[in-house]
């Protein structure tokens, strides 16, 4: 039996690659959880900006953000390229596509909420499960349901709202990933997605069987695609978050209040103003909080945060690296229409 040898001639043994993938995720761990501190001390102690003010705000929304996404962008690409290399494409379509959409659909949305990946931070997981074969509407169902539902919401939703309330936003955002999905996959849509996104790649070549691949393989298929999809992306990326950062403490609460409040079309306001806001579920939470002591129903701050979370700015932009513009208009407003229907029912029912 002869040692696997790397694409750049390095031998790498078994008990190297645990220490390899040890180390690395000692690094990764340490650095994630150093960020928040670091560019607290950076910008507020350092660079002595004010934190209450909206310029210290963005410039540390930016800087603590863009350091965020790049970890859970390495992180994510580079977990889900090594275990897609055990499933070849032909294998994956067979398990998700076809009749079983439907059921694909629902375990994406679930694995969707097992991640709480924010929108942008999803994006590659995106890129992974199309890659691999898994059919788009299936993907998207994942996409749409990490950001919107995950246990960040779940738990601050119970703190604030009670569990009545919690349970109506699991409810009603399970749904909208799983329906949503299910009708843009049987759109077939295929045609306004990237061709680089269908691609599973080692050393430069599509790949279309998992069989024969070591673990040097993997391991060097996943430092590829890491640099392959950041060099792609991080334009986008950055555009994205510094849109985040200008509009991040901007929020005019009453302005919302007094014009979303507004009857039948307060749900439709409401939902218009979230979507070029951009904010994870624990940043919203206090705005709808806010919102909801200022007096809209419950079911039109709810589509406000759905809405927040589930289509930002941010989101689009980095999504049009990988989908066409007719494919994101169509995604909006699939996504739109069934949260727009969800805060109607929401304020029937609550």
């Amino acid at each position: 039996m002869t040692t696997p040898v790397l694409d750049d001639g390095v031998v790498q043994s078994a008990p190297r690659r645990r220490l390899f993938f040890a180390a690395g995720a000692v690094a990764w761990l340490f650095l994630y959880q150093a960020n928040l501190p670091f560019w607290d001390w950076i910008v507020y102690d350092v660079g002595g900006l004010d934190e209450t003010t909206r310029v210290g705000g963005a410039v540390h929304f930016f800087l603590y953000d863009t350091t965020k996404i790049a970890l859970l962008l390495t992180g994510v690409i580079f977990v889900v390229t090594v275990l897609r290399s055990f499933m070849s494409v032909e294998r994956t379509r067979a398990l998700l596509g076809g009749r079983r959409e439907g059921v694909g659909n629902v375990a994406a949305a679930g694995l969707g909420v097992a991640t709480p990946f924010c929108s942008c931070s999803a994006v590659p997981a995106f890129i992974g499960f199309v890659a691999a074969g898994v059919p788009l509407g299936v993907t998207l169902s994942f996409l749409i349901a990490s950001p919107l539902v995950n246990e960040v919401a779940i738990v601050l939703l119970l703190g604030l709202f009670g569990w009545k309330i919690t349970l109506l936003y699991i409810a009603g955002g399970m749904t909208i990933a799983i329906v949503s999905g299910y009708v843009l996959g049987k759109m077939h849509l295929e045609r306004w997605v990237e061709p680089f996104v269908f691609e599973t790649r080692l050393h430069g070549k599509v790949i279309d069987s998992a069989e024969g691949l070591s673990w040097d393989d993997r391991i060097a298929m996943g430092r590829e695609e890491v640099g392959t999809i950041l060099r792609k992306i991080w334009p986008y990326l950055l555009v994205g978050i510094a849109l985040g950062a200008a509009i991040h403490g901007w929020v005019p609460e009453q302005w919302i209040a007094d014009n979303a409040s507004s009857g039948l079309w307060g749900v439709v306001v409401a939902v218009g103003l979230g979507v070029p806001l951009y904010s994870n579920a624990a940043g919203v939470l206090p705005l709808v909080e806010t919102l909801h002591d200022k007096g809209l129903p419950m079911g039109t701050v709810l589509a406000f945060m759905m809405s927040v979370v589930a289509l930002s700015m941010p989101e689009m932009i980095l999504l049009r690296r990988v989908l066409k513009k007719p494919l994101i208009a169509t995604y909006v407003a699939v996504v739109a229409t069934g949260i727009l229907a969800t805060g109607y029912l929401f304020n029937l029912v609550v």
